[in-house]
């Protein structure tokens, strides 16, 4: 649409996410991310944090559920959405508030790693159940290939990866789709 201003932000979620939901039973999420800036600092010649950036950020329905899931108080994120303006009045002053609507969310892998679980279609989520605790509905997509597929589809590892790309496409099983991902070394 015309005249939204898209913005991707990187950095870290100040608190747990805040699930709650509207009286219609919709989720929603609340959270800040601090985007802290590094700066070398010539006369030193060390590298130091700037001025941290604070945007309050909103996700909606299965997105919210997912988000509050999967990530807590200092989890490096990386979101994108819209900026939002939003014009309210507090003690007979108006205010104005800019405000992140998220679109995407995830986990950034710059200092740690992280793994992607897909649900499977229709499957409900379990609210503030950590990731790690939550039965997977399908294969994680960062699982070895080994784990994640048989024998069989593990086979043709040994060859080009783009000999190997063609296979998984033929099984329909979601775990060959992992499995695609997983053997890709370019990816």
């Amino acid at each position: 649409m015309s005249g939204e201003i898209p913005v991707t932000i990187v950095g870290n979620l100040t608190s747990d996410i805040e699930l709650r939901h509207t009286q219609a039973g919709v989720a929603v999420a609340n959270f800040t991310i601090a985007s802290t800036p590094r700066i070398y600092d010539k006369d030193s010649g060390q590298w130091k944090d700037g001025e941290a950036t604070f945007l309050r950020s909103t996700l909606w329905r299965d997105a919210a559920e997912y988000a509050a899931a999967s990530f807590a108080k200092g989890s490096r994120v990386i979101a994108q959405g819209l900026l939002k303006q939003r014009n309210f009045e507090h003690e007979g002053q108006k205010r104005t508030a800019i405000e992140l609507e998220v679109e995407e969310l995830g986990g950034s892998i710059r200092f740690g790693s992280t793994v992607f679980t897909k649900n499977a279609k229709g499957a409900t989520v379990a609210p503030a159940a950590p990731a790690a605790q939550a039965a997977p509905a399908a294969a994680p997509v960062a699982a070895p290939v080994a784990a994640a597929a048989p024998v069989a589809v593990a086979a043709p590892a040994a060859a080009p990866v783009a000999a190997a790309a063609p296979a998984p496409v033929a099984v329909a099983a979601p775990v060959a789709v992992a499995t695609a991902v997983a053997d890709d070394d370019e990816f």
